[in-house]
Order: C-alpha cells, then sequence, then structure tokens
C-alpha cells in the first residue's frame, strides 16, 4: 500500500520517483500531477521559497522519537540518542535511518497519532508567521527526513500545501512494510539535493531555508540565506555556521524582508 502522495522532486527529477509515484497502472499518480501543477501555478504568484524543517522547528518534538515510545523504554532511549547523534552531524544519518524503523515497526495507526501530535505541539508563532510569508510572496515548503504521513496534518494546519519527505509503505492491515529508501532526507546530503532540483525547475529569485539541525545546514552552500533555529534544540554546528541563529520564527519575516 502505497501513501498516495508524492514529492515535487519525482516530478522535477524523474530518477528520484519510487512506487508511491506512480498509480496500480504505473502512470503518474494524480495527486503527484495536481500538486505539481499547483505548485507551478504558486511559483508564479510568489517568485520565492521558503523551506521550513518540521522537527523541533514547526513542531516541538522529534516525530521518529515520539513513534518509537510504543516500541518501550529501552528502544525510545536508543533511538533518541541515535536521532540526536545524526542531527549533531555526529553520525551519519543514513546510518540510522531504516535501523530506526526496524526497531519501532511504526502502524499506519501509530504514525496517523504522532500527525495529531505534531498539531498538539506546534510552534505557537508559526501559523501566524507563515501567513505572512505568503501574504509577502513567499512560496512555503515543508522540507523533512521525518515521515510524509505524520507531516501531512500538520501541513495542513499551517496552510503549506507542499511537503518534500519519506513516505512510509504499509501492508493492507496496516502493519509497516518499508520506506522509500531512494528519497533524498534519508541520507547525509540529501536536502541540498531536492533544493538544488526545486531551484532548478522553478528557478524562484530567492530560496532561504530554516532548521535546527545539520542536515538543514547542510542546504546552506546552495540557499539564498540559511537561517538556524535554536528554540527547541540547540546544535553548536548549526548556531556558529548559520547565516543568522533564532529562538523566534517572528524574526525570520524582518530577515527576509531584504532579500
Amino acid at each position: 500500500m502505497s501513501s498516495g502522495h508524492a514529492s515535487l522532486t519525482c516530478l522535477t527529477q524523474p530518477t528520484n520517483c519510487s512506487e508511491g509515484d506512480y498509480d496500480d497502472n504505473q502512470q503518474p499518480n494524480i495527486d503527484n500531477i495536481l500538486m505539481f501543477t499547483a505548485f507551478k501555478n504558486m511559483t508564479k504568484q510568489h517568485d520565492k521559497i521558503i523551506i521550513f524543517d518540521c522537527d523541533s522547528t514547526l513542531s516541538s518534538i522529534e516525530g521518529v522519537d515520539e513513534l518509537a515510545r510504543v516500541a518501550g523504554e529501552e528502544a525510545t532511549q536508543e533511538i533518541e540518542r541515535m536521532t540526536a547523534e545524526a542531527m549533531e552531524g555526529t553520525i551519519s544519518l543514513e546510518s540510522i535511518f531504516a535501523k530506526r524503523l526496524e526497531i519501532i515497526q511504526p502502524t499506519a495507526d501509530s504514525v496517523s497519532k504522532v500527525g495529531q501530535l505534531y498539531i498538539d505541539t506546534v510552534e505557537p508563532s508559526a501559523k501566524q508567521v507563515i501567513t505572512t510569508l505568503k501574504n509577502k510572496g513567499w512560496a512555503p515548503i515543508i522540507l523533512s527526513g521525518g515521515y510524509r504521513q505524520a507531516i501531512k496534518p500538520l501541513a495542513d494546519y499551517l496552510g503549506v500545501e507542499f511537503i518534500e519527505a519519506v513516505d512510509l509503505y504499509f501492508y493492507e492491515d496496516g502493519t509497516y512494510r518499508d520506506f522509500d529508501r531512494n528519497y533524498p532526507s534519508t541520507r547525509s546530503g540529501g536536502k541540498p539535493e531536492v533544493v538544488k532540483s526545486l531551484r532548478d525547475k522553478y528557478s524562484p529569485s530567492k530560496i532561504v531555508a530554516i532548521g535546527d539541525g545539520v542536515s538543514d545546514l547542510e542546504s546552506k552552500p546552495v540557499v539564498d540565506m540559511f537561517i538556524g533555529f535554536g528554540r527547541y534544540a540547540v546544535r553548536e554546528k548549526v548556531k556558529q555556521e548559520a547565516d543568522y541563529f533564532i529562538t523566534d520564527l517572528h524574526e525570520i519575516v524582518s530577515l527576509v524582508g531584504n532579500l
């Protein structure tokens, strides 16, 4: 069973497509085409793209850590440690991505519950800031190494139409089968790949990225401004190397005002 949602990167770079990007007849999923068309129309009206990380940025939680809680305390501690080390950049994301899911064995139901938890723990200023940015000509995107099905409820709540995240695949009974192993944000250096594909396809005048982790910081060379966010987690490498480092999302509006 596929997710029914796909990535803009599949339609901008076909080599990034995976099974969830096609219907049963191996034709492009209609949801993908509609999303691609909507994004193309938005970028005509909003020629600037602003990219948000999800976990510890738009929400106070790390979704994978919340999923881990159903696997028991020992598994939770191990996964929290792996996640923190990956976000600090001390271990590679690809070295833990599959392992965490193998330990957790998430179900469709548990992923749905994390989706609601993202909303319950939303960054209080996020909705207002995103609305303001859209009114000022910015097209918002969530780019995450998290799971698309969990992130989508939060994106809908915030008014963000476009999500670049990892699809999970489940069997018909809702048990875990696999994840999209080809998706860029499952590995170190993957987020810049997504940014490059968006720039190549849409030629925006500016791209800004905001996030808390080293995987977000990796996008700095391919964006016009990288803003580190530290309200929920301060990563020293991000704090030192970001163009700006903030703890209040409201500051974004003034920072991008001069671009």
